[in-house]
């Protein structure tokens, strides 16, 4: 994750891995804008913009007085744009550096972590 892109987008980056990674599901109420800057040492208004990204983007819906839920779906939309993402913005210059270097597809698999 780049040092240079600004807090609220590495903190949104950070949620979107709990969501895809299953820490917390469609439906899944996700933490408090207090227990998460608490727990990556943010500012709590730069974790509220953080969510407010998902909730302009219709990924997580607010229940006033409940909390933050994860929106039906928004795994999969995440997982989805994550991936269209890699394939147009970072996997070109990934390929043009296994071409430089050689790199044969057997090698790559063999790197995978189980």
């Amino acid at each position: 994750m780049s040092e240079e892109r600004p807090v609220y987008l590495r903190l949104r980056d950070n949620i979107a891995a709990m969501i895809l990674e299953g820490r917390v599901g469609d439906g899944d109420a996700l933490p408090s804008v207090r227990s998460l800057a608490a727990e990556f040492g943010a500012n709590p208004l730069t974790v509220a913009k953080a969510y407010q990204t998902f909730q302009d983007e219709g990924l997580v819906l607010v229940r006033r007085g409940v909390g933050m839920f994860v929106a039906a779906g928004a795994t999969d939309r995440l997982r989805k744009a994550g991936r269209d993402d890699f394939l147009n913005h970072r996997w070109p210059e990934i390929a043009a550096q296994i071409r430089r270097l050689g790199l044969s597809a057997e090698e790559l698999l063999e790197r995978i972590p189980a």
